[in-house]
């Protein structure tokens, strides 16, 4: 059994997109993080940094139960563990990691701050918003160019890395940009909101 410890969030949904794409059954336990429910001692005990998502695995390596805590590392144990979604081709292995770490460590970070700052934030804070938006915008066009005459963003399929970027991209409006100014990003993005496993990933927790 896979247990989901998890919220509508860009790095919960990455997850359940992830587990919808590999048709695998699992359990959903909403952590319902505006109630602070990631503070409670029975979520810490999974979760040491307090965050959502956590993934528990009664059948890990050996056949001995796995929690995973951070959604960059639940990918990579995911599409190891199954076989998909993660090229074992070495230089296609790499490509897609080097952008799974991007989105790791740029997109996400830096998007959440800009939609943070932009939506809800107490105070208006003319510095942090001038600095998170224009990072939002550079980061945007990275993207885009990246994807000027390629489907996805590593190597020839669909990937990890894909499904750990869309659901940031997906707040688009949160993050004050226009995704009509970066083509190639919204021809990707609008392919892969079409897909079904991500329609139903995105609906997590229900």
């Amino acid at each position: 059994m896979i247990t989901l410890y998890t919220w509508g969030t860009p790095n919960g949904r990455k997850i359940s997109i992830a587990l919808e794409e590999l048709g695998l059954d699992y359990t959903v336990r909403p952590i319902d993080i505006t109630r602070g429910e990631q503070h409670e001692a029975g979520f810490v005990a999974l979760s040491p940094n307090n965050k959502i998502p956590v993934l528990v695995d009664d059948e890990g390596p050996g056949g001995a139960p796995i929690t995973l805590i951070e959604s960059g590392a639940i990918l990579i144990y995911l599409a190891e563990k199954h076989g998909q979604l993660l090229s074992a081709e070495p230089r296609e292995r790499l490509e897609t990691l080097q952008w799974l770490m991007l989105q790791m460590g740029s997109i996400g970070p830096m998007l959440g701050q800009a939609h943070h700052f932009l939506r809800f934030a107490p105070d208006v804070i003319p510095y942090a918003i001038d600095r998170y938006s224009k990072e939002a915008v550079r980061l945007y066009g990275v993207l885009n160019t990246r994807l000027a005459g390629r489907d996805w963003l590593a190597g020839a399929a669909y990937s990890i890395a894909d499904i750990a970027t869309w659901p940031w991209i997906d707040r688009h409006k949160w993050q004050g940009i226009d995704l009509a100014r970066y083509p190639e990003v919204k021809r990707w993005y609008e392919t892969i909101a079409a897909r079904p496993a991500v329609q139903r990933g995105m609906e997590v927790p229900r």
